[in-house]
């Protein structure tokens, strides 16, 4: 789990600690300590914030991929661009959740994720971002290509 703000990263593993089969074996703060513990520990789900200092999470996720290329990465954000979704797609993200929809979309997410579909928020138009990922989407899953 990933994101610079420590009570909203408690509250989001507590979350993920309760769900069956899910183990969390480690926080981060920042970007580089993410890429570090990503290399280290070879998660099978990193959940990760865009707004982090000093390296933001996309590029995060660039450098995670090289190191973890089977890690399902998941970005919990603020940012609700239907572009920067997108990209993140691009870069082989498996769901994208607006931390305004958090606490509904989370554990949705992750269940989605683990049965091999992608994740969009309803805080996005899901719509748009269909057209830009050139998936067939739903709203709250979408199959992998």
């Amino acid at each position: 789990m990933v994101d610079d703000f420590e009570p909203f990263r408690r509250i989001v593993c507590r979350t993920l600690g309760g769900m069956r089969d899910i183990q969390v074996i480690g926080e981060a703060s920042d970007g580089s300590n993410a890429i570090g513990q990503a290399e280290e520990l070879q998660p099978d789900m990193i959940v990760l914030d865009i707004g982090l200092a000093a390296l933001n999470g996309i590029e995060v996720a660039r450098r995670i991929r090289k190191l973890c290329p089977d890690c399902k990465i998941l970005f919990l954000t603020q940012e609700s661009s239907v572009e920067v979704a997108q990209e993140t797609f691009e870069l082989g993200a498996s769901a994208y959740i607006v931390k305004a929809h958090a606490g509904s979309e989370l554990s949705a997410a992750v269940e989605a994720v683990r049965r091999g579909r992608r994740f969009v928020s309803k805080g996005l138009s899901s719509h748009n971002l269909a057209d830009a990922t050139n998936a067939s989407t739903q709203v709250l899953g979408f199959d992998l290509p």
